[in-house]
């Protein structure tokens, strides 16, 4: 596939760690929240294997943070939500699907809860930010929302902890998975969650003193050396083998939260009041009609840019979302919405790429 530049504008923003990554060597970006995302440094796979073993830094910045503040603002979190956060308490993370009024997913945010009446929707890949003024005003909420100045940093793989420890001190080995503390770096308090969108375990640094936050991302390569530390990125074939998903490639607007594999994120037994929560107490009633699978294709190649269709005797069964070659596996491995009576382990299957057919078979995510 022939390679065009993602052209910068006003459109497509920068975040205050792109020159800083570009001098580093990015090889790739995508537009993620009209962002620029780094995608790789060179070579996924020396990237897949360097995360496994060593540690990384990634410019996330496109994780944008819809704050939401007043009165109403745990009314308005909750509608936008079917995970029960009635009880949501500070210091923690939760991950809640959010969904519209056909009980289909909007994203896949993060959610922290900062004060008694002011919370941070760490959004994936779509506008949550007009979603949520939209309901504000249709439902009469007392709320103010709007896109807080905050760039993230992530720090992940198996020495990222001991990387933090030698920045923040022997504290931050404390916290907890799905948990968020503030920690001082030279004078100024930045918020960090032990979150990441790795399996290898890491931190995210939620940075709002920019001048302070570039002077953090110096001082992590002052001393990475000893780590063996390099800039990275979110890697495709790490989160496809580790299930992660993601919002606009492997769900979407299309599918509903059963479907996906949320149920513990589901919540429609409590007394909650969230945006279609009686389409998928039908849903739920009459059962889900595709669900979504790991798969392992026997071949070496893939360029996925659309769903691709899955294949038994002429029949579709499902559609490849998301794929990328693994060296763990020797082949190509993927993420696939599959028709619920053919959600079966080992369950073969032909696909067509590079005009050629090859076969595969379903499997269970994560991928082992």
């Amino acid at each position: 596939m022939k390679k065009i530049p993602i052209i910068k504008s006003r459109r497509v923003r920068s975040t205050p760690f792109t020159s800083r990554i570009e001098n580093q060597g990015v090889s790739g970006y995508s537009v993620y929240n009209r962002m620029l995302l780094p995608v790789s440094f060179g070579s996924i796979e020396n990237e897949y294997l360097h995360l496994k073993e060593h540690v990384q830094i990634w410019d996330v910045s496109v994780q944008r943070e819809i704050e939401i503040t007043g009165v109403d603002s745990d009314k308005l979190v909750q509608f936008m939500t079917c995970r029960d956060l009635s009880n949501a308490k500070l210091g923690k993370c939760y991950y809640a699907p959010l969904i519209d009024g056909n009980g289909n997913l909007v994203n896949d945010p993060i959610i922290f809860k900062l004060d008694e009446k002011k919370w941070r929707v760490c959004i994936a890949d779509s506008d949550v930010l007009f979603f949520a003024k939209g309901l504000a005003s249709g439902k009469n909420f007392n709320v103010d929302i709007c896109e807080a100045n905050v760039d993230t940093i992530a720090v992940q793989g198996p020495k990222s902890e001991n990387l933090m420890q030698k920045v923040f001190g022997h504290e931050i080995k404390e916290l907890k998975f799905f948990n968020y503390k503030y920690y001082n770096f030279k004078g100024v308090k930045h918020l960090i969650s032990k979150t990441g969108y790795s399996k290898q375990g890491g931190y995210e640094i939620h940075i709002e003193n920019t001048t302070s936050g570039l002077e953090l991302y110096d001082y992590f390569f002052k001393i990475g050396k000893d780590f063996n530390l390099k800039a990275g990125a979110p890697n495709l074939i790490e989160r496809i083998e580790g299930g992660l998903l993601s919002y606009g490639n492997d769900i979407d607007n299309r599918d509903n939260p059963l479907e996906c594999g949320f149920d513990k994120y589901v919540n429609l037994e409590s007394n909650i009041v969230f945006l279609g929560k009686e389409k998928l107490k039908k849903v739920k009633e009459e059962g889900i009609k595709k669900k979504l699978m790991g798969v392992k294709i026997n071949t070496k190649s893939i360029n996925i840019t659309e769903g691709t269709p899955l294949n038994l005797e002429n029949i579709k069964i499902g559609e490849l979302r998301s794929g990328a070659f693994s060296p763990k596996f020797g082949k190509i491995v993927g993420i696939a919405m599959i028709k619920k009576e053919f959600c079966k382990i080992t369950q073969e299957f032909q696909i067509k790429l590079n005009n050629k057919l090859v076969k595969g078979e379903i499997c269970n995510l994560p991928i082992t």
